[in-house]
């Protein structure tokens, strides 16, 4: 009874052992007796037991590596540079990818590194900066070319990140802050500039507006005065008397325009030897055309 026992456990561990489960988008390589025999995928599948050994599950998947490089430029600066390669195993290829490669991603990692210091060198820092989609596309093909042979297809190679050293990173910022404050600088003198033009434009404007009140000023004057000798030469004046007359009225209607200012302190009277004869002279003319104006009236 004790032996059917035992035959019984052991019957159920070899009924447990000849199943197996493959998960979705994974490959199982199966050996028998230490020599490849069969890949299975996804699902429940059947095996001798003790005699068929899952090897091997290789993932169908894309991964990504991300590789870290130290370099140096062209023009000396050393940089630290992260390239992320995406790559699959070919299903077709499956048993190469398994025997040929013990480790996929040393070997990936040893041609990015290749790659990445061959090609870096040939540029200035500048250059890394514009051309990094021209040195991804170097990485790619140089491991599609190599990593096919062993059953890996490569999907994508990008240069995600470009770290110069932190000097460098530091001069660069001085550099790039200084253009722009000579940038806001050529700005701001820019309008200064458009300011001053605006300024003088608003000036010039002025003025010529001051210098037609004036001009239309001294039309109206003269105006007047023509209007007043006419007026005068009706009364019989001759040219003297109505000079006189003008002068000695303009002159007190000057005087009383200074008296009314509160603006005015200081009234400044001719002060040549004959000033005053002069002035009594026309003040006596002006007077007797008056007195001619009075009698036509």
């Amino acid at each position: 009874m004790a032996f059917l026992g035992v035959l019984v456990f052991f019957g159920l561990i070899v009924l447990f052992a000849s199943f197996f489960t493959v998960k979705q988008a994974t490959a199982a390589i199966v050996e028998r007796l230490g020599k490849f025999h069969v890949v299975r995928q996804s699902g429940l599948h059947l095996k001798i037991p003790f005699i068929d050994q899952v090897s091997k599950r290789m993932n169908l998947r894309i991964q990504q590596l991300d590789v870290i490089i130290d370099t140096k430029t062209l023009d000396n600066v050393f940089v630290r540079m992260k390239v992320s390669v995406q790559y699959q195993v070919i299903f077709s290829q499956i048993t190469d990818s398994f025997y040929h490669l013990e480790n996929p991603k040393n070997q990936i990692t040893s041609y990015v590194f290749d790659v990445v210091r061959a090609e870096v060198p040939k540029l200035k820092l500048d250059d890394v900066f514009v051309r990094k989609d021209d040195v991804a596309i170097a990485v790619k093909s140089e491991l599609q070319e190599a990593m096919q042979s062993y059953g890996y297809d490569i999907i994508k190679a990008l240069v995600t990140d470009i770290d110069p050293d932190e000097q460098v990173k530091h001069a660069m910022n001085r550099i790039n802050a200084a253009e722009r404050e000579k940038t806001a600088a050529e700005y701001e003198s820019e309008a200064q500039k458009i300011r001053i033009v605006a300024v003088a434009k608003a000036e010039a404007e002025s003025k010529k507006l001051q210098g037609q009140g004036i001009a239309d000023q001294r039309r109206e004057i003269a105006a007047g005065l023509v209007e007043s000798v006419k007026m005068l030469n009706e009364a019989n004046i001759n040219a003297q008397e109505a000079s006189a007359l003008i002068v000695v009225t303009q002159h007190y209607d000057t005087l009383q325009a200074i008296g009314s200012s509160n603006k005015s302190s200081l009234v400044l009277l001719p002060n040549s030897p004959n000033a005053a004869n002069t002035m009594l002279n026309d003040l006596m003319v002006s007077m007797a055309a008056t007195q001619k104006m009075d009698d036509v009236k």
